[in-house]
């Protein structure tokens, strides 16, 4: 097994836009050769021109669709490389790819939800379990060196202890940041890092609708920022990162909150919900 041959490599998920685009952006810039995964080939490679022309980044573009076995196994088998073949191994693996539908939970379509538990969960947990047993290996052959891991990308809502609406989303980000957060306890004597990054608001794709209610700049924090302090944290081995310091005042505040004034204030926020 060899990995210090090969460049460093990082394989972003949800790579074509959002958050996951500003790491592809970012991580290029540090010198990392890319493996953008993502359903839209078009968008992939697009970005993958631009990052070779500006960066010299070398680039693969994987499509895949991670709310599907299909394409979970595709990435999978990417993620297992350990340079034996040609292929560079990765070196971090950013776990991007999501979706956020909300609403009621009666009266969400089970098979959306499915799907994003699919795409939410199992699809984090399966990449990462592909790529972190030949890290540790090539942790145990090479000896200290470049940073090895993966960047899981959770949210702060999962920190909310309720979350009428958005009862699903939340309780799979709660799960992908406390998941995150053991087995970075169990692979940190492997020298191997695992992080979870728990933005706020960021302006992308996904929160069009939050972006059209009015709510201040403050609000939100720029994806530059949330790319940035992941990667600060992933190679300082810190197992949490919660971006801009607005939102790591809220997360503070809510914890220090007792759950049961949460439970009665959602309760009335739904009421008054449900009867307008």
């Amino acid at each position: 097994m060899s990995g210090t041959s090969h460049p460093r490599t990082a394989l972003v998920t949800g790579a074509s836009t959002g958050i996951g685009e500003r790491f592809a952006r970012d991580l290029a810039e540090r010198g990392y050769a890319l493996v953008l995964v993502a359903r839209r080939a078009e968008l992939l490679k697009g970005l993958a021109e631009e990052l070779a022309d500006r960066y010299g980044a070398r680039t693969e573009v994987l499509p895949a669709d991670l709310g599907t076995p299909e394409g979970v196994r595709t990435a999978a088998e990417r993620l297992r490389a350990d340079g034996t073949d040609g292929r560079a191994p990765i070196d971090l693996l950013v776990n991007n790819a999501g979706r956020g539908d909300g609403g009621v939970f009666t009266e969400q379509d089970p098979d959306d939800v499915d799907a994003m538990i699919d795409l939410n969960v199992r699809a984090v947990l399966r990449l990462a379990g592909a790529v972190l047993p030949v890290q540790i290996a090539r942790r145990a052959a090479e000896g200290p060196g470049r940073p090895l891991g993966v960047i899981n990308v959770s949210s702060l809502a999962g920190e909310l202890p309720v979350n009428p609406g958005g009862s699903v989303y939340s309780a799979a980000k709660s799960f992908v940041t406390r998941w995150s957060e053991s087995v970075a306890a169990e692979t940190a004597p492997h020298g191997v890092h695992v992080t979870a990054v728990l933005p706020g608001f960021v302006r992308t794709d996904m929160t069009r609708g939050v972006q059209e209610s009015g709510l201040p700049d403050l609000a939100f924090v720029p994806k530059e920022q949330v790319v940035r302090d992941a990667l600060r944290a992933w190679a300082a081995g810190r197992g949490t990162v919660v971006p801009g310091a607005q939102y790591r005042a809220a997360d503070g505040l809510l914890r220090g909150i007792p759950r049961t004034l949460y439970r009665a204030a959602a309760g009335r926020l739904a009421r008054r919900g449900a009867s307008s």
